[in-house]
């Protein structure tokens, strides 16, 4: 978790919806590693730099700053939480 290049962090209120396998929006980005490119793949950080989990960048850091606030800027693709959620289905 400490080496990655490129790092986005969420807002606390964002921080159980991405654990629940949903993308980040705009309005729950709380920062973003400066020159992330799109579809670049990020560590996905809480704000007290807990890592959460990962995914891909949807839009470069430029485009986010500009973007709607219910635009997705990262795209879920695994958390912390997927344990959790699939307990059941694990052998």
């Amino acid at each position: 978790a400490p080496l990655p290049q490129y790092k986005v962090w969420v807002k606390p209120g964002s921080e159980q919806s991405f654990l629940y396998g949903n993308h980040v929006l705009k309005s729950g980005l709380g920062r973003i590693t400066e020159s992330t490119a799109q579809y670049q793949g990020v560590v996905v950080y809480s704000m007290a730099d807990v890592p959460l989990g990962f995914g891909v960048a949807a839009k470069s850091t430029q485009e986010c700053r500009k973007v709607d606030p219910l635009a997705i800027v990262v795209f879920h693709q695994a958390d912390v939480g997927e344990y959790v959620r699939n307990e059941d289905t694990l052998t």
